[in-house]
């Protein structure tokens, strides 16, 4: 990272205000975090200031009029009906974002909403959204999949789209099947380093995730294609990786690039008016360079970038405990184990219960078999957290590993499942993401976080975490390119 200075005296802006969404705005993005991290308050607060803001339309929390936070309260018991109740909701709060959002900008910027395409009842959210907020929102961001009706619902509401892509090929897939139709309301392409940013990541399968590619030349590969289809004006928004922009200059007044934008998801944490617990905060300026995990135990099925916390490292022996089984005895699986409370008879490898005693010694007396014909082995605390985490499944997700829930359009029959066992392997993503902003418990929760992170300890700015800027300091200081 260059030498940064204190003060920004005598030093000149690098970047310029762009056309993106049809106005002049700040070329710097709030990337938004789901589950309340980004709210109205910290996407008004960039809009003020003249940049984009981005509220979290997944699972928002319902603010009133009187600024009172309403926590969902669940009435029915079937995950069907949750799921119902859970959609309910998350159009209310996210309209109450919305109006917040709009209110503190005071009309300055632009107001973005992000919303995961495979978030359970995605569509009807957004639709509900946009229905109620005509004038308030400017722009819809979405990720998390192959949103190929966003450009559609967008230009219905007449409010400009920016799809996530980890990728040219992604980003040409989507143009040709439907957003070739919809290119009035396009107002940007977000491009996502999938090795670098926080949160879910796009990573193919062709794709190694311990060999990060090559983010100018992957930039480069959308732009030609942007240009081949007469979108030479539509900005890329980089994110994923950035911190100070004085580091990637090279995007900047660049033909082969062409107009470009920077979107911030980590570096706002550490602001005065973001929502997480001081905690969290804190243990930002602990973060050294190799903290932040890739890891693949998200429910969605995507992998996701997170502080390499207990949490995680509890996934992590999760998965290492892990027995591959058979339930008739073959040639392979020899040697008999007891599975379960009945000890029914079940088939292991050679050698396989040595290791199952050596677990069980330590403590994981409990095994759980995955959709992958193995168990994993754990603590009798951990088992009945599991299934009573997988019993309270509220439908958040299109289709989730950890509870097998599917909506309709996922279903493989009239029982919202996926069809395949519900895998102990992963989580609820909705109850640690609820935990993470709501208790001061972040080493036993879900810690999103860019690979960038470990500059909060090594930017003098900060003062090792004495000093909180506002978000309209940030976004002061990151024109400069610090």
């Amino acid at each position: 990272m260059l030498s940064v200075p204190l003060s920004l005296d005598g030093l000149k802006k690098i970047i310029e205000p762009i056309v993106m969404g049809g106005v002049r705005i700040l070329p710097i993005v709030e990337g938004g975090k789901g589950v309340a991290v980004t709210t109205g308050v910290t996407a008004g607060n960039f809009a003020k200031a003249g940049a984009v803001g981005t509220f979290s339309g997944v699972n928002a929390q319902y603010i009133d009029d009187n600024g009172v936070y309403h926590p969902i309260q669940y009435h029915t018991h079937t995950r069907k009906a949750r799921h119902e109740e859970l959609i309910e909701y998350s159009i209310k709060g996210a309209i109450s974002q919305a109006k917040r959002a709009f209110d503190i900008s005071g009309g300055l910027g632009r107001i973005h909403v992000n919303v995961l395409w495979e978030m359970g009842g995605a569509q009807r959210v957004l639709e509900g959204l946009l229905e109620k907020t005509k004038g308030l929102i400017h722009g819809v961001t979405c990720g998390a999949g192959m949103p190929y009706r966003l450009g559609e619902i967008a230009s219905k509401y007449k409010v400009h789209y920016y799809p996530i892509v980890s990728s040219m090929r992604a980003f040409r897939a989507l143009w040709k099947r439907s957003y070739n139709k919809f290119s009035d309301f396009l107002g940007g392409v977000v491009y996502e380093c999938p090795w670098r940013a926080g949160g879910h990541n796009g990573l193919s399968n062709a794709e190694d995730p311990n060999i990060p590619g090559d983010t100018y030349t992957r930039i480069k590969e959308i732009r030609a294609f942007l240009n081949e289809v007469g979108l030479q004006e539509t900005p890329i928004i980089i994110a994923g990786g950035i911190w100070h922009i004085k580091d990637h200059e090279h995007f900047l007044n660049n033909e082969d690039i062409g107009k470009v934008a920077f979107q911030f998801g980590t570096r706002p944490i550490y602001t005065q008016e973001y929502p997480v617990p001081m905690a969290w905060k804190e243990r930002l300026f602990e973060l050294k360079e190799g903290d932040i995990y890739l890891n693949k135990f998200s429910p969605t099925g995507f992998y996701s970038s997170a502080v390499n916390n207990n949490f995680i490292q509890d996934l992590r022996g999760r998965s290492e405990r892990q027995i591959a089984f058979s339930e008739e005895k073959t040639e392979e699986f020899c040697e008999e184990y007891g599975f379960g409370p009945r000890k029914r008879a079940t088939f292991i490898s050679k050698g396989g219960l040595e290791k199952i005693e050596k677990f069980e010694s330590s403590g994981y007396t409990i095994a759980m078999k995955t959709p992958d014909d193995t168990m994993v082995f754990v603590t009798p605390e951990s088992s009945a957290e599991i299934l009573k985490d997988q019993q309270d499944c509220m439908g958040c997700l299109s289709a989730c590993s950890f509870s097998n829930w599917a909506t309709e359009e996922y279903s493989i029959n009239e029982h919202y499942t996926t069809g395949r066992k519900a895998d102990p392997r992963s989580f609820c993503i909705q109850k640690t993401l609820q935990n993470a902003i709501s208790t001061p418990d972040i080493e036993n929760n879900l810690m999103f976080c860019g690979s960038q992170g470990f500059n909060f300890a090594k930017d003098p700015w900060y003062q090792g975490g004495k000093f909180m800027p506002t978000i309209a300091q940030l976004v002061e200081r990151i024109q400069y390119g610090y």
